[in-house]
């Protein structure tokens, strides 16, 4: 136990977390979806894309508080709460568990996006080649591997796919798809066309930090050591001084880690409504990053068109990398809550991480090779995270209104911030099912 830092100089060394969340979450949706969604709406939504990334944040910060102050990552939290139980297992892990069938569908496309990715550089090595090796390599990289390898990993890929996507923006300044000031100021005006409204919709619900990226954020927390530092729970003031303290650590974490992924998919969506809005054509799926780095040769050339593919790359595999990682983490927890592995057992827990960490990757690859779909695959995905965010609202409304202690009683402003956030994620819920049953 220790007490946290207040200085913002000593905050920033305790950050990480939110880097393999922000690894996790500029995957295949920001890099397709939201390049299409900019192509067909232009810049009159892009309100809609910053408004997505901030509101959602409140629910991942109260996962993470829950994490620090009982010391327990999500499958265990939600494993002690009041409701329906099947055996063993609450009916939120079994649901989550049912919705993981699609969920593996969606990483099998990722894998194969950075297959495709590859393969566009590379033409000469077959596409299922490619896949192969990207699913080893993330086995290879995660296996064994503890937090800090993990945190590292996603900083650097953070650090490189900003980068270059970022390049990319201001090398478009210098063509004669530049974006002008008066175009983004269109898109702040937080007006909404009645013809961009499903669009409008479709773009809170991919962007942003989704439900699996919330339930992943507590392991990453805990492994931080944010739960060890704080100790277990007492009616003290020296505890609810090191929780609050810690707490706030968190939330400048997952404030930071919004910026990165707000920044990175502004841009993708600021490429997609100046490449191709006006063009009226809007490739579907992995075809829009071929047809973006064809863009970029067009107008800048060749080296170009590289930054970009090097930065499509990383953002598919930083993906796939932090997925290996979290999904090793989060099945072994609910293996353990069923009573299929002692999770408590530290050399179980281990051997347990590791075969997930090869048995996930060599999944996803086999679904790629048989299915060949990754587009499909990963909107079926897409359906179950939809899901999913409403088992973690309800998750959320739990923990701040049954499990918080009092002394960690958050503000005003807070709870209209969390409130916006579960009001929105349900407007956005009912507005898809009534579009589906129409």
């Amino acid at each position: 136990m220790k007490p946290a830092p207040t200085a913002l100089r000593d905050q920033l060394r305790h950050l990480g977390p939110g880097f393999i969340l922000s690894a996790a979450i500029v995957g295949s949706g920001e890099l397709i979806a939201t390049t299409a969604l900019g192509a067909k709406a232009g810049f009159i939504t892009f309100w809609v894309i910053l408004v997505s990334c901030f509101v959602k944040v409140a629910l991942q910060l109260e996962f993470g508080k829950n994490a620090i102050y009982s010391g327990l990552p999500s499958m265990q939290s939600l494993n002690r709460l009041p409701g329906l139980r099947l055996g063993r297992g609450h009916w939120t892990i079994w649901l989550w568990l049912s919705l993981q069938t699609l969920k593996v569908l969606q990483v099998g496309g990722i894998v194969g996006g950075v297959a495709l990715v590859l393969n566009m550089a590379f033409p000469a090595v077959p596409v299922s080649i490619w896949a192969v090796l990207s699913a080893a390599s993330a086995g290879l990289l995660i296996y064994g591997g503890q937090y800090g390898w993990v945190e590292r990993g996603s900083l650097l890929m953070i650090i490189l796919f900003t980068a270059l996507i970022l390049l990319s923006l201001f090398l478009l300044q210098r063509t004669d798809y530049a974006i002008s000031g008066a175009e983004l100021a269109d898109g702040l005006t937080f007006s909404l066309p009645p013809a961009t409204v499903g669009v409008a919709i479709a773009a809170f619900g991919i962007t942003g930090v989704g439900g699996d990226e919330i339930m992943y954020y507590t392991y990453w927390c805990i492994e931080k050591g944010y739960a060890a530092y704080v100790g277990p729970y007492e009616e003290s003031p020296a505890w609810t001084e090191r929780a609050r303290g810690w707490i706030r650590v968190m939330t400048l974490d997952a404030l930071c880690s919004m910026v990165v992924y707000t920044t990175v998919t502004a841009a993708f969506y600021l490429l997609g409504a100046s490449l191709l809005h006006e063009e009226g054509s809007i490739p579907e799926g992995y075809a829009m990053v071929e047809t973006l780095s064809r863009l970029f040769t067009v107008s800048l050339g060749p080296g170009a068109r590289v930054a970009f593919m090097i930065g499509a790359f990383f953002v598919l595999y930083s993906t796939l990398f932090t997925a290996t990682a979290s999904w090793s983490r989060i099945f072994a927890d609910a293996f353990g809550q069923l009573g299929w592995l002692n999770f408590h057992d530290v050399t179980a827990r281990q051997k347990a991480l590791a075969t997930l960490s090869w048995a996930f990757p060599a999944i996803w690859c086999l679904l790629f090779l048989f299915i060949e779909l990754p587009v499909q695959m990963i909107l079926l995905g897409g359906a179950a995270t939809s899901v999913l965010l409403l088992v973690v609202v309800w998750g959320a409304l739990q923990f701040r209104y049954r499990q918080l202690p009092p002394s960690l009683k958050p503000s005003v402003a807070y709870d209209i911030w969390l409130w916006l956030s579960i009001l929105s994620i349900l407007a956005v819920s009912v507005y898809g099912v009534w579009q589906i049953a129409l």
